[in-house]
């Protein structure tokens, strides 16, 4: 295989063309199931929505009810809204950030391979798997770690900040792991550099294939899942290594989660923003 440098046009056209596929981003967001996400709607509407779906159900089980929806640029950008069809939700400006890390990875040459813990469709580690394959990598995995049935629920009496999360229920948030191999598939990348590791992080992130990491992107929403994958990961994180937290803005359990791992590890390491709710930083 030809020795390529990060100047080649063809990579960044690749890359550029895999990002705005993982998010949809080339064709206008479709209509959207009125049923998706429903716990979120008002009782009256659930109630109406539920006896129109089991009226059409009588008449044709294919025929679903749908709505348009209009998204704007800047939130298609940052990932302010949950897609029908991408791959990923993250938006483009932290897909550019996840590029950057991963490049800067390469070519510092900081020891250890990549994960996300909290992946739902797996759009954030294909993307990781096409830079590898970008720029000939083949000594870093990609672990692909998620429970694969959605959130858990909360555990209030272990972290009291989750008390009121009702994340678990919403069946748009729970993608198989078979639904994630088929989307590495879909873009060609499915191979032995991408490695699962299926279950609840607190069971599963000591997986000892996890020996040196170079990036870890935590996606986990909650304050469990985010303390329990930065005790887990952190430590194995190289020097150098980036740590890119997705919810920090977004959610108060998440942001809790990491200053309070930060704070009693004295992590002082500029914590650097993305967008209106990712950031980042690295090991010192």
């Amino acid at each position: 295989m030809p020795i390529l440098t990060m100047d080649d046009q063809p990579i960044r056209l690749y890359l550029d063309l895999l990002k705005k596929a993982l998010a949809y981003t080339l064709w206008p967001e479709p209509p959207h199931p009125v049923d998706e996400y429903i716990q979120f709607r008002l009782p009256l509407k659930q109630k109406i929505v539920a006896w129109l779906y089991r009226l059409l159900s009588a008449l044709d089980r294919d025929i679903r009810v749908v709505r348009d929806i209009k998204v704007a640029p800047e939130a298609r950008a940052e990932g302010r809204f949950w897609p029908a069809y991408a791959d990923t939700m993250i938006g483009l400006k932290r897909l550019d950030n996840l590029q950057a890390c991963v490049e800067t990875v390469i070519k510092e040459k900081i020891e250890g391979d990549l994960i996300e813990t909290g992946v739902w469709r797996g759009g954030a580690c294909i993307f990781m798997r096409g830079i590898l394959a970008a720029y000939g990598v083949t000594d870093r995995t990609v672990f692909v770690a998620d429970s694969f049935q959605g959130l858990p629920e909360p555990d209030s009496a272990e972290h009291p900040l989750d008390k009121e999360d009702n994340l678990h229920s919403v069946e748009y948030l729970k993608v198989s792991k078979a639904a994630v191999m088929n989307n590495f598939r879909r873009y060609g990348l499915l191979d032995d550099q991408v490695a699962f590791i299926a279950g609840w992080f607190k069971d599963t992130l000591n997986d000892p294939r996890l020996k040196k990491l170079a990036l870890i992107r935590l996606d986990g929403d909650m304050y469990g899942s985010t303390i329990e994958a930065l005790d887990a990961l952190y430590p194995k994180l190289s020097r150098g290594g980036f740590c890119i937290i997705d919810d920090y803005g977004a959610l108060e359990p998440c942001r809790r989660a990491v200053d309070d791992y930060r704070s009693a590890r004295g992590i002082t390491a500029e914590l650097i923003k993305i967008d209106w709710t990712g950031c980042y930083w690295r090991k010192e």
